[in-house]
């Protein structure tokens, strides 16, 4: 299926960002990103428990509970106070967005809220043993499902905040290097968990997207890191794009991507580096010549930068919130430059 329909490159981030007033941070990102960028709702990790990435995606499970050990989030039989708080600043979170939305003059057309993946919120999430979730097949599959029954009512919710608006949604897949390579270590450290087959992996994203494009997201993107990125893995789970850093991609990698934005699909390029939140951020002209390059290397049309999405390279949860702002102004300027690429 193509979803790249829009006649303009956009800018996004991937969610993470600083500080701890949901209000503030909301108001920031829809006042740069108006369309034809995407805003999104951010996650604001620094307010503690419940408000990182593994407590906010587990706070969707249904019929699952999740509360917090010493070793990081864990499987129990009831819910607890911890997931208590995760759902309560989520919930929060989607309030405030209705009031900033509802008192825009203008609103975006579109709105990105993220996930962590069940591959990933499986090596996050702890049996009662100590263990990972990553161990145990049927656990792996629970959580799928659980997640997978879990968007629907998310979703509803965020479209309430934000009527009219598109939902599009961010599968974050951080570990999925390790969990299909085998290298995630046992509690005890000793061993490594056994690597996770590429068709599970398929498997259980098919799931998720299913879920999330039934209850009406309009683009589902599965976001990875560079290193070994699954790019063939993620389109055949029916994924409408890939995002992942441009930095280290190999020459296949490009080639994987060129194949999948021939198909159809989107690319959403992580062109802007942000290893070093104190560092100067690269020139505009820079960045596009990052990603014009390899695109013109690769035979593709200048036409088909328009379709494309352009991003950090990471979450900005380390960046003060200046500076996290100053990055968003950037990235749409070089969504505006790569625009003028494509128009010739």
């Amino acid at each position: 299926m193509s979803v790249v329909s829009d006649v303009r490159a956009s800018a996004t981030a991937l969610g993470p960002w600083p500080g701890s007033d949901p209000a503030e941070a909301i108001r920031t990102i829809r006042g740069e990103l108006g369309d034809p960028h995407l805003p999104f709702l951010p996650e604001l990790p620094g307010r503690g428990v419940g408000s990182d990435a593994t407590g906010r995606t587990g706070s969707l499970l249904v019929d699952l509970d999740i509360d917090v050990q010493p070793y990081g989030w864990r499987l129990v039989d009831r819910p607890g106070k911890d997931a208590q708080r995760a759902r309560s600043a989520l919930s929060t979170d989607i309030n405030i967005l209705a009031d900033v939305a509802g008192a825009e003059d203008v609103s975006a057309s579109e709105l990105k809220v993220q996930l962590m993946g069940p591959l990933s919120l499986a090596a996050s999430l702890h049996l009662h043993n100590g263990e990972r979730a990553l161990l145990d097949y049927g656990a792996r599959r629970d959580i799928a499902e659980s997640l997978a029954a879990g968007v629907a009512d998310h979703l509803r919710k965020v479209s309430a905040a934000v009527p009219g608006a598109r939902i599009v949604v961010q599968i974050d897949e951080p570990d999925i290097a390790s969990v299909m390579a085998g290298t995630i270590p046992t509690a005890s450290g000793y061993r490594t968990l056994r690597s996770i087959h590429g068709e599970e992996v398929t498997g259980a994203w098919r799931l998720v997207i299913e879920a999330l494009k039934s209850a009406g997201a309009v683009e589902t993107v599965i976001s990875v890191p560079e290193i070994e990125a699954p790019i063939d893995r993620i389109l055949a789970a029916g994924a409408d794009g890939v995002a992942v850093p441009l930095k280290a991609l190999t020459t296949r990698q490009w080639e994987q991507l060129a194949g999948a934005v021939e198909g159809g699909n989107r690319l959403w390029a992580g062109a802007l580096p942000t290893g070093e939140p104190r560092a100067l951020l690269p020139r505009t002209a820079e960045i596009v010549e990052s990603i014009w390059k390899p695109w013109r290397q690769l035979g593709l049309p200048a036409s088909g930068l328009a379709g494309l999405r352009v991003t950090p390279s990471t979450g900005l949860e380390d960046f003060t919130p200046k500076a996290a702002m100053e990055v968003l102004a950037k990235l749409t300027q070089v969504a505006d430059g790569l625009d003028q690429l494509a128009q010739g």
